[in-house]
């Protein structure tokens, strides 16, 4: 396949829905990692493909939804501080904290600026010798290579203007986190293809053989999924539990090595607060002792912050798996993109935004 619409054909769409339905005999509780599958299924209608014995629920996959209100509210109290030029993706901007969001502080005057890249960050602390320039380095595996190499090329260009607010978290981790939990349900995983581009597969196989469970890395199309879900369902019919590789067009065994490399140099592993999920040990990065000089929470003071979670958003149990977006009271009411409660209704990849968009009928 060469071009986006051959993963968007419908005739082979309803092909796989068929082999699927021909193949599922239990019912069987699938969740999909990625915020980006999640919208996918949610955009194209594919759980309205399979037959009812198959439960989608939707994982801890977006990087925004799980940023803790603490180290939004860090990133707030930088940004507002007048010597100081705050640098971010969009989607972070409305995210809320405590009692507001960056896009408040942008508008209240402060300096925050949308990048496309944390290198993009690297160029502004250049050009503004005379300010201190923080880039909000948040996300999982994914993203972490540039905003390692950001780090690495200020250390070697010796910015003393730049530094990271670090918020990257690990998906192995958060995955023994649901399966160790008395309420899972999950009975199979389709992993985020894009992480194993970067980090291979290799890190799921200990998950596998502790908890029995398959997990198939999928890529992000309506073809993608399907063809993850008939691989997964496969698996647990015949009671098997594998790493299968469906994003075989783009993720090797081992991953990216040079990355990697990179990533072990500027980054170590730490616990993590997760938002509406709590602490999991292990399961993210802050800088290594070397690159310790670029940490933002140490620069301007801000760490070691605790806030409490909105009581009225259940965005932890949707992360969990445990609850579905229209499941929530709030929803659609309460809490809309215009006005929302938790992060997973602002981000391009929460599961609260995609019922919202394409599912709104849900919360009557």
């Amino acid at each position: 396949m060469k071009y986006l619409d051959e993963y968007r054909d419908p005739a082979a769409a309803r092909a796989y829905a068929a082999a699927i339905r021909k193949i599922t005999t239990k019912p069987w509780t699938i969740m999909e990692v990625c915020g980006g599958q999640t919208h996918a299924i949610v955009r194209f209608g594919i759980e309205d493909l399979l037959p009812e014995e198959i439960n989608l629920v939707h994982g801890p996959g977006c990087p925004v939804c799980v940023t803790p209100v603490e180290i939004v509210d860090k990133a707030i109290a930088i940004a507002a501080m007048p010597d100081a030029i705050f640098c971010s993706f969009g989607d972070m901007l409305r995210v809320p904290g405590t009692e507001k969001d960056l896009l408040s502080v942008r508008a209240a005057g402060g300096d925050v600026r949308i990048v496309y890249s944390p290198l993009d960050a690297v160029e502004v602390a250049r050009k503004n010798p005379g300010k201190q320039v923080v880039f909000f380095a948040v996300g999982f595996e994914t993203t972490a290579p540039a905003n390692a190499m950001a780090v690495h090329m200020a250390k070697t260009e010796n910015l003393k203007n730049f530094s990271v607010l670090v918020s990257h978290v690990l998906v192995p981790p958060a995955m023994e986190s649901i399966l160790s939990s008395p309420q899972n349900k999950v009975r199979g995983f389709l992993a985020a293809g894009h992480v194993c581009t970067v980090m291979g597969t290799a890190a799921y196989a200990p998950i596998v053989q502790k908890y029995k469970v398959p997990v198939v890395v999928t890529g992000f199309e309506p073809l993608d999924i399907l063809q993850g879900l008939y691989m997964c369902i496969r698996q647990l019919e015949e009671g098997r539990a594998e790493v299968e590789n469906q994003y075989s067009r783009a993720v090797r065994e081992d991953g990216n090595l040079p990355a990697q490399e990179l990533l072990g140099k500027v980054f170590r592993v730490i616990p993590r607060k997760w938002r509406g999920i709590g602490e999991i040990s292990e399961s993210g990065w802050g800088l290594t002792e070397a690159y310790a000089a670029f940490d933002a929470e140490n620069r301007f003071d801000v760490a070691g912050a605790s806030r409490a979670e909105p009581t009225e958003c259940i965005s932890g149990l949707v992360l969990l798996g445990q609850k579905k977006p229209a499941q929530c009271p709030a929803f659609g009411k309460t809490c809309t993109p215009e006005h929302p409660l938790g992060a997973t209704m602002v981000s391009g990849e929460g599961a609260c935004a995609a019922y919202y968009r394409y599912r709104k009928t849900e919360a009557a």
